[in-house]
């Protein structure tokens, strides 16, 4: 047994939520997060701390790892300190949450020296999610996306992947970040139903491949649904975007860019308040370094 471990994952961006239809589509993106995880005496007792935002509840990390002790029966032998350091700002439709709950539940099991199969530490990452409250649709299209990376389509509902893509073109990704963080599980599910039709038009869209047309229509969707002005989204596309609209439940805007053109839309991004993050796009599935 190692005892401890950390692992390496890296973000996810929206291209249809699935809060509206229970199904959705995600992407990779090289942002990251870091868990780290120490094995304790402690049976059942699981402390957290978020390195890179002590004030956020740790209470996912935790269950995540609780998770892993009751899917290996060991919840009675071990207790965990579990430490998350990441460059994903939280609570702005960035997956900040999908990411740390694989990189935990993979530490984790790692730490224990045992294996997961892909699809179980997706699911035991969701199941945590859904434990922490911190999701509605149990963001299986965002927990796919950060662990395989590449493009994926998915039935949240059934989770079920449903398809996945490799990027083409030579893009990237720029984020608009406001300071105001929007927590998912507050977001109001009831309005969004008004608009499921719409959305299933977008979900079919990244069904047949177009995936940033349907980027670009789910923004505009959730933005008019949620109240959020699509304008930075609508000023990025004329700056040359290939797709852009809102992340998740937002308050972050994402902008897939040609490389040539990415100065271009940072100047039209920058005349609104909050940060800009740049980003790859991501095929890499997370990485496990055992510790000594």
């Amino acid at each position: 047994m190692n005892g401890q471990a950390s692992v390496v994952v890296h973000g996810a961006a929206t291209i249809v939520n699935a809060l509206a239809l229970g199904k959705g589509a995600a992407f990779g993106v090289d942002l990251w997060t870091k868990a780290q995880v120490k094995l304790t005496t402690e049976p059942m007792v699981i402390k957290g701390e978020i390195v890179s935002d002590p004030n956020e509840n740790t209470l996912l990390i935790e269950k995540a790892a609780a998770r892993v002790f009751r899917h290996f029966k060991v919840e009675n032998q071990f207790g965990a300190i579990v430490k998350t350091t990441s460059v994903i700002p939280i609570a702005r439709g960035l997956k900040s949450s999908s990411a740390a709950a694989n990189a935990t539940v993979l530490a984790t099991a790692a730490a224990l020296n045992k294996k997961l199969d892909d699809m179980t530490a997706i699911n035991l990452a969701v199941d945590a999610a859904f434990d922490a409250k911190v999701t509605v649709t149990g963001a299986f299209d965002d927990a796919c996306a950060s662990y395989f990376g590449g493009v994926v389509v998915t039935d949240n509902l059934n989770r079920k992947l449903v398809k996945r893509f490799p990027f083409t073109g030579d893009l990237l990704v720029l984020f608009h970040v406001p300071h105001k963080k929007s927590y998912t599980i507050d977001s109001n599910v009831e309005r969004l139903k008004t608009v499921t039709s719409l959305v299933q038009l977008a979900y079919r869209e990244a069904f047949k491949g177009n995936f940033w047309t349907a980027l670009s229509l789910n923004g505009i969707i959730y933005s008019a649904a949620l109240g959020f002005d699509p304008s930075p989204a609508l000023d990025a596309l004329n700056a040359g975007s290939v797709a852009a609209g809102l992340c998740g439940k937002g308050p972050a805007i994402t902008a897939v860019v040609p490389k040539t053109r990415v100065d271009q839309v940072k100047d039209a991004l920058q005349k609104y308040r909050g940060d800009i993050l740049q980003a790859r796009l991501n095929e890499k599935k997370p990485r496990v370094e055992l510790e000594q």
